[in-house]
């Protein structure tokens, strides 16, 4: 008994950790929706700051930690925020992982070089790098006490619980019973729909990082004691801790904090009862991998994909249709330079450092084919190339030939890859990156940890080979014969690209379930790309292994698979030639800087984790992003005619559209658009689906900005102005599919809009339905009810302008006259209402003006005693209906455009 007791306690100490870094995921990615891989990383930063400050500088333990977690983590979370984070929100789920995998290897690196710089400098700095038995916050040595009979805790364990438990209690508070709790749970719901209602989702985003860097920094201070300094170590601590986030479906704090929690107290007893392990090397410290990849498995769904555009859309191909020579004449130019270069102008050392790069290139390319084609971020890459090397290197100590052993241990990797794709291609994004990551570990902490591939510490001897009469032991024939198969693999991969199976696999890229539709199957096809890339990676990690000419088990970990991610996506996954500029600069830039800056070996990675930072202005790669940038300046268009040289706004009109075209991704859908709408009139715009409704509201509200003409709300020009703007100038926007926080009860949603009680209970007043049910989560009202509870809060503060898009879609009739109704009151009380429907029948008795749009055009515009029924009919099915025995129209019936 005592044992379980000690293994549950320890368990507790761990699953507070966990706990607190879940936590702080949940928070960050819940209010920006980046999963942040770099989390670990910030909690290694602060917990390598509080052991200089306190061991190093004589700072005392107390002080110093509040001065972290308080001032230094959150400063650090705002700043990256402001930084980086906000724009990495807006592009695809590939940059995003990418970019905070950078930050993850480049914050430890920058820390430590910074003390290294330190101590340069003759600063009296502590130890840093790999140090462990460090104090904490508490007496050092530690208190220990037995409170039961085998069973001990210490004061460092002690401070963790208590400390764990105040920052629950505190993090229940603020979100249950404050009103930044209350936003920060709005944001999680549907951030766009914040910034509708006036509240800045990037100033929440901000809070959310400074207390997510907080708890990291709070986490990494009361670890120091129990993991020491070990980057590698935090790392491995944040991936566990995912685990926990999963749990809380990276949206429930409260679930996630319980996860951290349980998640602690499973892996001692696992590790601690689980007696069959005891002959399988690494098994235990294995397990937080197993339950993090078990996990991923059962807790974690797909989205649904049909109907949505691919958020990871291609970049234009600006060379599409050129000659081969100027695609690839300048390609070819300096591969042929820098072949002849080996026997020309470089010198032995040179010569050896550019074929260790190609041979990397390999290996770079193989991220092309998975993330590049597929748009699947692999973590695993590394494993690939340790499998492939150790198999080749078994292979031919049995006295296998060089070329027998290669394709062997390609074969192994292809194998190695489809075994690692099998369960995890059912999830995607950031899940599959977790899963791919927690089975690499797993091969670093088990597979390879096996005597039959380990063979000890010294490995496995992979000598070059003697192709007839070239021996690449010589580093320029090395050179010559990576540069040529570097060149295969490029052209290799090219015309795959190029090729119907190539379409295909670009097809599932962007747009899985329109391929799936079209007969390709997604599973297949992405287990292929998978099975293609692995096998690629171990073909380039046993050339590379041959380089070195020998290979052990610790060469290539998980987490140098890691930085290969971020140097090749920083430098550009789509394409086969950037990864071998990506190779090259790998090998090149540490050794450049070690002669002219700094013999330190953390500033490269720093520089290499950083350039994932580009990532968020140039999504797809700095080499990808020279042709983008140079067809730009040389196409740039004449810039849009400017607002101020527009004749002056319609008198009297509270909201005016002139003249706009807008659209998305440059595909204009309204062309020409121009509307007004003035205080305590209701202006309703018909028109068939795809006619531009949406589109009109969105410009309206500030969601979308047009590509020409201009915007005015109460006379002041606001074509620029974003949506949050436009809200807190009074433009609000009911939008299509009810405009509230299902996650938040109807009290709640009243207080976002009504922060006084009494307006609250004039709600409930008028609406006994919404008071009976005021404490129940507002996603399980019925639809009319939700619609009801968007609008009647705007009867207590109504806005200057508001824009409803279809809020009579799927309620029932009694419903829908309700609804109009409210709409009729707030129009009596002034507000100028523009009201997009479809039902003509109904909307027409409520209506002061009416127009008709087609095809992204006003046809008609007028006063509802104006609207004729072959109008009507013509604005639905695009031909007027003809009516028996009537007269065409008089000029003196046309009403023109406002």
């Amino acid at each position: 008994m005592s044992d379980l007791l000690g293994f549950v306690l320890s368990g507790l100490v761990s699953g507070a950790l966990y706990a607190l870094l879940a936590t702080g995921l949940v928070l960050s990615y819940s209010a920006s929706g980046l999963f942040n891989f770099a989390h670990g990383a910030t909690a290694y930063l602060c917990a390598l700051t509080f052991h200089e400050l306190h061991s190093g500088f004589g700072w005392p333990a107390v002080p110093t930690a509040l001065l972290l977690v308080c001032v230094l983590a959150p400063a650090l979370g705002w700043g990256l925020d402001r930084l980086m984070f906000r724009k990495l929100a807006r592009v695809g789920e590939t940059a995003q992982i990418v970019a905070t995998i950078g930050l993850l290897v480049a914050l430890p690196a920058l820390g430590l070089w910074i003390v290294e710089l330190l101590a340069d400098a003759g600063v009296s700095v502590a130890p840093a790098e790999n140090q462990f038995g460090l104090p904490g916050v508490g007496p050092s040595p530690a208190k220990s006490w037995q409170p039961v009979d085998g069973v001990g805790v210490d004061s460092d364990q002690l401070i963790t619980w208590v400390t764990t438990a105040a920052v629950a209690v505190g993090l229940w508070v603020l979100m249950r019973h404050t009103s930044l709790g209350l936003r920060l749970r709005a944001t999680v719901d549907n951030r766009s729909l914040v910034e509708l209602r006036g509240m800045s989702a990037d100033r929440l985003s901000s809070v959310a990082w400074m207390l997510s860097s907080a708890l990291a920094g709070l986490a990494g201070v009361l670890a120091t004691p129990l993991l020491g300094l070990s980057a590698h170590d935090f790392t491995l601590f944040l991936f566990v801790s995912a685990t926990a986030a999963v749990l809380g479906r990276f949206a429930s704090v409260p679930l996630a904090f319980a996860g951290g929690l349980g998640l602690g107290v499973l892996q001692n007893l696992v590790a601690g009862y689980a007696s069959f392990a005891d002959g399988i090397t690494g098994f235990r410290t294995a397990v937080p991998f197993l339950i993090l990849f078990a996990g991923l498995l059962v807790l974690t769904r797909r989205q649904r994909t049909a109907g949505t555009a691919a958020a990871d859309a291609p970049p234009a191909d600006y060379l599409a249709g050129r000659s081969w020579a100027r695609r690839w004449g300048p390609w070819t130019v300096a591969g042929i330079l820098l072949a002849v270069s080996f026997y020309t102008v470089t010198t032995p050392f040179w010569s050896g450092l550019l074929a260790q790069g190609l041979a990397l290139s390999l290996v770079f390319v193989s991220f092309t084919v998975v993330t590049g084609l597929g748009a699947m971020v692999s973590l695993a890459q590394a494993t690939f190339v340790t499998g492939a090397a150790l198999v080749a290197g078994l292979l031919m100590s049995h006295g296998w030939p060089f070329a027998a052993a290669l394709a062997a241990g390609t074969c192994a990797a292809a194998v190695l890859g489809a075994l690692v794709a099998l369960p995890a291609l059912r999830l995607g994004g950031r899940a599959l990156a977790l899963a791919t990551l927690a089975l690499a570990f797993l091969a670093d902490q088990v597979l390879f940890q096996t005597g039959l591939l380990r063979n000890g510490d010294t490995g496995w001897a992979v000598p070059r080979p003697v192709v007839g009469p070239v021996d690449l032991g010589d580093d320029r024939a090395m050179g010559v014969a990576m540069t040529a198969l570097v060149a295969l693999a490029v052209a290799g991969l090219s015309a795959l690209r190029h090729s119907p199976s190539g379409r295909a696999m670009l097809a599932v890229r962007s747009a899985p379930a329109a391929a799936m539709a079209s007969g390709v199957s997604v599973i297949r096809t992405k287990l292929l790309l998978f099975t293609l890339s692995a096998g690629i990676a171990g073909f380039g990690g046993v050339l590379y292994a041959s380089y070195s000419t020998r290979v052990t088990a610790t060469d290539f970990t998980a987490m140098t698979g890691l930085i290969w991610l971020a140097v090749v996506v920083a430098a550009g996954v789509r394409r086969p030639q950037f990864a071998v500029v990506a190779g090259l600069v790998y090998v090149v830039v540490p050794h450049l800087l070690a002669d002219h800056v700094t013999e330190s070996a953390q500033l490269p990675v720093v520089l290499f984790g950083l350039a994932g930072l580009a990532l968020a202005n140039d999504p797809d790669g700095y080499a990808a992003a020279v042709s983008t940038r140079l067809h730009r300046r040389r196409t740039a268009a004449a810039p849009p005619t400017p607002a101020g040289s527009a004749s002056p706004p319609s008198p009297g009109a509270v909201l005016e559209l002139r003249d706009v075209r807008a659209g998305y991704e440059g595909a204009a859908v309204l062309h020409g658009v121009d509307l007004a709408v003035r205080p305590g009139e209701i202006l309703v715009l018909l028109g068939p689906n795809g006619a531009g409704k949406s589109t009109t509201c969105g410009v309206a509200a500030g969601l979308l900005t047009p590509f020409t003409g201009w915007v005015y709300v109460a006379g002041v020009e606001v074509t620029r102005e974003r949506a949050l703007g436009r809200s807190r100038a009074g433009v609000l926007l009911a939008p299509e599919g009810r405009g509230i926080f299902p996650s938040l009860t109807v009290e709640e949603n009243l207080a976002l809009h009504l922060t006084a009680k009494e307006a609250r209970e004039a709600v409930y007043t008028r609406f006994p339905a919404l008071a009976a049910r005021r404490g129940v989560g507002a996603g399980s009202l019925s639809g009319g009810e939700q619609q009801l509870l968007a609008l009647a809060p705007l009867l207590q503060n109504p806005p200057q302008v508001l824009i409803a898009d279809e809020p009579s879609l799927g309620l029932a009739p009694r419903l829908v006259a309700e609804v109009f109704r409210l709409l009729t009151e707030l129009k009596e009380r002034g507000t100028a209402v523009l009201l997009v429907e479809e039902k003509a029948s109904e909307v027409l008795d409520v209506a002061d003006t009416v127009a008709h749009l087609s095809q992204g055009r006003v046809t008609w515009c007028g006063p509802r005693e104006k609207v004729r029924a072959d109008r009507l009919t013509e604005a639905y099915l695009g031909a007027a209906a003809p009516e028996a025995g009537r007269t065409p129209p008089t000029d003196a019936e046309e009403v023109p455009r406002t």
